[in-house]
C-alpha cells in the first residue's frame, strides 16, 4: 500500500464535495478566485523565499511580511500576551517595563482566525449552575481577525498539521493592547501612530514562547525628549507564551505576610456576596516522589525543577561572581522551606556551545545587563494568572546602578568606614553592595515585595553592636529599604553595615513555598495561620507594606532604621557632620575637577533630608499592624503623644534652626556661583509643606477627640511649630536671611490651607496612593490656622518695635502685611466661594 503526503491544496485534485467537507466542525472553504479571502495552496504562500524559525509556532519571514503557522493542537490553548517596553527615550520609562499582560487564545472560524482575549478575573466552578451565568458575563471580546492564507496537511502526522495567517498587521498597525498604554498616550499628548516611521524588527519562536519586536513612532503635543521631532519613538516587545496544561496548586494569599499575588472574583464560593480571592505569584517547586518520605521526615531535598537564573553575556566579568552571589544567598531561605539547591546560578552558554541560546527564550530566566544612565535595578516576573506560578523572571541590571550604590554607601557610612571614604570603590567593596542588590531584585523574583516594617524591629542601639549586627544584619529582611548602618558611631567597633537574608526572608519563603502534601489548597488555611500566629507578636517576623506619597504608619517608611526615628536620625546627622568637613579630601585628585564634590555633597543633603522625612512621618502618624478576628489588640495605633512632641522639637533644633554645619564655603566655592541659601530655604519649605499636609492634620484632629489631652492635638502642633518659626519675636533678636526665608515660607503655607482644599489624588496614581481624606472647609483645619495667623500678627507688631536690625524690621513689615492680606482679604474669598457652593 503506497502512503501519499497531501499538502492541503498543492497539487492534489480535489472535488467540489470535498472542498465543502467539514473539519472539527469548521467548514473547509472552497477555492474562490475571486475571493478576497482565497486560501491558497501552501506552497504558494510559504515560497523558497521565507525564512522560517521553528518553535511554539513556526514563523515565516518573507519580505516584509511575517507569518504564523498555527499546529491545529494549540488553536483554543491559552497563552498569555505580556507587553513590556524594549527600548525607550529619556523621560519615557525604561526599558523591560511592563505595560500589559492579557490571556489570548487563537480559535479558527471560517475562513478566519480569532485572537480572543480571555478574562479570568470572574469565575465559578463548571459544576456549579453559575457558572452558566459567569459565562454569559466573560464573552470573549476579539482583539484582532486573520484571514487564512493557507492550511498545511500531512496524512502521515496529523499532530503537525497547520493553519498559516498574516500577522503583520498585528505588529505594524497601532493595536493598543500591545503598544503604549492609554494613559501614556494622553500624559504625552499622542494622536496616532506614524506608519511610516513605525516597523516589525524581530519575530523570533520559541518551543514555549514567540517574541515580537516592533518600533511604534507616535505623534505626540507634548514629547518628553526630542521635541523638535513632534514625537515619540519606541521600541516594544510582545511576548508570547504558552501557559500549562497542569494548572499549578495555588497558595492563598493572607496580607500578614506580603506577596506578590494574582486575583480572581469566584462566584461559586459559598458567600452572601461576590468574593475576591488572591493567591501567590512563585514558582513551581515541587516534591519528586521518590522523595516525599525524605520530606516528610524533615531531609532536605531538591525540588522537580529547580529555579535558575543565567548572568547575561554582556555582564562584565569581574561583576559576574557577586551578582551570583546574591541569587544563590537564597538557598538558604528555601532550605527552611525543605528545599536544597532550590536556586542556582549560571553562566550561560557561548555562542559556540548554543549558538540558539536566547535571554528572550521564556525557558531561561535571566539578569540582563543594560548599557543605560538609569541608576536603578529591577526585578519583574510574568506568572499564569490562573494560578500565580511565576513562569520566568528577567532581572534587568542597569550599568548606573553602581553610581546609586556609592552614594548610598558613602553618605550613610564613610564616618565609620575607611572604605567609604572616596568619590570611587575597590572592586571588592563594589562587588560587595552589587551582591547585596542583586539578593534584593531576587527576592522580587522569588514573589516578594517590599518590606518597609522590617527595619524598626531592631532598637536603634543595637545596630552600633558589632555582636549583635554580625548576627542579625541591620534589617531581618533584605526587602526591606534598610540600605547601610548610618546609626554605628566611630568607636562600635567592626558593626555590620548592609541586611543579608534574614529573619522574615526565611520566614516568608517557608510560609509560601514549602510544600503541604495531600491538602488541597483551600485547606491549607489553617495550617498556613498556625505559621503566622507562631510569631504573631515578634517584630522579626512582621510586615509593613509600602506606602507611596506621605507615610501615614511611621514604622514603615523607606530608608530608615532601628525602632525609635528622632535618635536614629540623631545618630545619622552626627556621622554627616563628621563627613562634610572631609568632602574635599575624600574627592580630591589632581586634575580632576569638582564634580565629584558636588555630587557627594548633595547626597549629603539627599540623606539630611531623609532624616527630616522619618522623623516628621510620627506627627500625625498611625500605626498599621495587620491582625485577624484570633488576635488580640488594635490593627491602627495613633503614635503616643510623647513620641509626637519629641519629633516636634527634633525638627526645631535640627532643621528649622538653621543647620549651619552644612554650610561650609570651602565646598560652595568650588562648587556653585550661589544657591546655598536657596537650598536651605528649599529643603526646609519641603519638610514644612510635609507638616501641614492635610491629611496629616485631620490625623490629628481625629486623635484628639478619641483620647483627648492624652493626645497631640492639631492646637499642639500648630503652637509649637509657630513658636519655634518665629522664636525671635519674644526677644527681639536679629532674623537671618535663612530663618526670614523660613518664616515666609510658613506663612505662604498657610495661606494656602485657608484658600485651598485637599488636592485630588491624580488619577494615575490613585490605587497605589494611600491618604487621609479631609473637607478642609468644614474641618477645624481653617479655624486653627485662623487663629495662628491672628496670634502671629500680634506678635509680629509688637515685635517690630524691639529689633535695632534694619532688614529685620523690613521683613517684620513685610510678613504683618502678609498675614493681614490673608486675613482679610483672602476671607471675603473665601466667603464668597462657600456661598457659590
Amino acid at each position: 500500500m503506497i502512503l501519499t503526503l497531501f499538502l492541503f491544496g498543492c497539487g492534489a485534485s480535489k472535488s467540489k464535495k470535498e472542498n465543502k467537507t467539514t473539519e472539527n466542525g469548521i467548514k473547509k472553504p472552497s477555492e474562490d478566485k475571486n475571493s478576497k479571502n482565497q486560501i491558497k495552496p501552501y506552497k504558494e504562500v510559504i515560497t523558497d523565499k521565507a525564512k522560517s524559525d521553528t518553535g511554539l509556532f513556526t514563523v515565516h519571514h518573507i519580505d516584509d511580511n511575517y507569518l504564523y503557522e498555527i499546529p491545529d493542537s494549540l488553536f483554543n490553548r491559552e497563552m498569555l500576551m505580556v507587553t513590556r517596553i524594549a527600548k525607550t527615550a529619556t523621560g519615557i520609562g525604561f526599558g523591560g517595563g511592563k505595560q500589559n499582560t492579557q490571556i489570548l487564545r487563537w480559535q479558527r472560524k471560517n475562513k478566519q482566525v480569532l485572537l480572543r482575549v480571555v478574562s479570568h478575573q470572574i469565575v465559578a466552578a463548571d459544576s456549579l449552575p453559575v457558572h452558566e451565568a459567569v459565562v454569559n458575563s466573560n464573552f470573549e471580546p476579539v482583539l484582532y481577525s486573520f484571514p487564512i492564507k493557507a492550511f498545511y496537511k500531512d496524512t502521515l502526522n496529523t499532530a503537525k498539521n497547520a493553519t498559516v495567517i498574516d500577522v503583520s498587521d498585528l505588529f505594524a498597525k497601532d493595536v493598543k493592547a500591545l503598544g503604549f498604554p492609554e494613559s501614556k498616550r494622553k500624559q504625552y499628548k499622542i494622536s496616532k501612530l506614524d506608519e511610516s516611521r513605525s516597523y516589525i524588527d524581530t519575530i523570533r519562536s520559541y518551543p514555549h514562547n514567540i517574541e515580537a519586536r516592533h518600533v511604534k513612532t507616535y505623534v505626540a503635543a507634548a514629547p518628553p525628549s526630542n521635541a523638535s521631532t513632534g514625537s515619540i519613538s519606541l521600541e516594544m516587545s510582545n511576548s508570547l507564551i504558552l501557559l500549562p496544561e497542569k494548572i499549578m496548586k495555588r497558595r492563598y494569599f493572607d496580607q500578614r505576610v506580603g506577596w506578590f499575588t494574582s486575583g480572581q472574583t469566584d462566584y461559586g464560593l459559598d458567600a452572601q456576596k461576590s468574593k475576591t480571592v488572591r493567591f501567590l505569584d512563585r514558582w513551581r517547586l515541587e516534591v519528586k516522589e521518590e522523595d516525599i518520605e525524605k520530606f516528610k521526615r524533615g531531609e532536605l531535598v531538591e525540588p522537580k525543577k529547580q529555579i535558575v537564573y543565567y548572568i547575561d553575556r554582556a555582564t562584565p566579568k569581574k561583576w559576574r561572581t557577586y551578582i551570583k552571589q546574591g541569587i544563590e544567598d537564597w538557598q538558604v531561605a528555601f532550605e527552611h522551606a525543605g528545599f536544597k539547591n532550590a536556586i542556582i546560578a549560571k553562566d550561560p552558554p557561548t555562542v559556540e556551545e548554543n549558538p540558539d541560546w536566547s535571554p528572550e527564550d521564556v525557558r531561561y530566566s535571566v539578569v540582563r545587563y543594560l548599557a543605560s544612565p538609569i541608576p536603578n535595578a529591577n526585578g519583574p516576573h510574568v506568572s499564569d494568572p490562573r494560578s500565580g506560578e511565576i513562569l520566568e523572571s528577567d532581572i534587568n541590571w542597569y550599568h548606573n546602578v553602581m553610581s546609586l550604590l556609592r552614594n548610598w554607601f558613602f553618605a550613610q557610612t564613610a564616618a565609620i568606614n575607611p572604605d567609604a571614604q572616596g568619590a570611587a570603590f575597590k572592586d571588592e567593596v563594589m562587588g560587595r553592595l552589587i551582591r547585596f542588590v542583586s539578593a534584593h531584585e531576587v527576592g522580587h523574583t522569588l514573589g516578594l515585595p517590599h518590606n518597609m516594617g522590617s527595619s524598626v524591629a531592631y532598637p536603634v542601639e543595637s545596630l552600633r553592636d558589632p555582636e549583635f549586627t554580625k548576627k542579625y544584619g541591620t534589617a531581618p529582611s533584605i526587602m526591606d529599604y534598610a540600605r547601610f548602618n548610618y546609626i554605628a558611631q566611630p568607636g562600635d567597633g567592626d558593626v555590620a553595615l548592609m541586611p543579608n537574608i534574614g529573619t522574615y526572608d526565611k520566614y516568608a519563603i517557608n510560609w509560601g513555598y514549602r510544600p503541604i502534601l495531600d491538602v488541597a489548597a483551600v485547606n491549607e488555611k489553617k495550617i498556613l495561620d498556625s505559621w503566622i500566629l507562631e510569631h504573631a507578636n515578634d517584630p522579626m517576623y512582621r510586615f509593613g507594606k509600602q506606602q507611596f506619597g506621605a507615610p501615614i504608619d511611621p514604622s514603615s517608611q523607606t530608608e530608615d532604621l532601628g525602632d525609635d526615628a528622632v535618635l536614629a536620625s540623631s545618630y545619622g546627622i552626627e556621622n554627616l557632620k563628621r563627613i562634610v568637613p572631609n568632602l574635599i579630601k575624600w574627592t580630591a585628585e589632581d586634575g580632576k575637577d569638582y564634580k565629584d564634590l558636588k555630587s557627594l555633597y548633595e547626597n549629603v543633603l539627599s540623606q539630611y533630608n531623609r532624616y527630616m522625612g522619618h522623623v516628621t512621618a510620627n506627627i500625625g502618624g498611625v500605626y498599621e499592624y495587620y491582625k485577624t478576628y484570633d488576635q488580640e489588640g488594635a490593627v491602627y495605633t495613633h503614635v503616643s503623644k510623647e513620641n509626637q512632641k519629641r519629633a516636634m522639637q527634633f525638627l526645631q533644633k535640627q532643621l528649622f534652626t538653621t543647620p549651619e554645619w552644612l554650610l561650609d564655603v570651602s565646598i560652595f566655592n568650588k562648587i556653585e556661583s550661589a544657591g546655598s541659601i536657596e537650598r536651605v530655604r528649599s529643603f526646609q519649605e519641603r519638610t514644612l509643606t510635609n507638616l501641614l499636609d492635610q491629611g496629616r492634620m485631620a490625623r490629628l484632629i481625629e486623635n484628639e477627640a478619641i483620647y483627648g489631652k492624652n493626645a497631640y492635638g492639631l492646637l499642639d502642633m500648630m503652637t509649637a511649630l509657630r513658636k519655634g518659626i518665629f522664636s525671635e519675636l519674644s526677644k527681639g533678636a536679629t532674623i537671618s536671611v535663612y530663618r526670614r526665608n523660613l518664616q515666609r515660607a510658613y506663612i505662604e503655607q498657610l495661606e494656602t490651607l485657608m484658600t485651598k482644599d485637599q488636592e485630588p489624588i491624580p488619577e494615575r496614581i490613585r490605587r497605589y496612593v494611600v491618604r487621609t481624606n479631609v473637607n478642609t472647609s468644614q474641618s477645624d483645619i481653617r479655624a486653627v490656622v485662623r487663629a495662628q495667623l491672628n496670634i502671629l500678627q500680634k506678635n509680629i507688631k509688637a515685635a517690630i518695635t524691639r529689633t535695632s536690625d534694619t532688614m529685620t524690621r523690613y521683613h517684620l513689615q513685610d510678613v504683618r502685611e502678609r498675614v493681614s492680606t490673608i486675613l482679610e482679604s483672602k476671607q471675603y474669598i473665601i466667603e464668597a466661594q462657600s456661598k457659590a457652593k
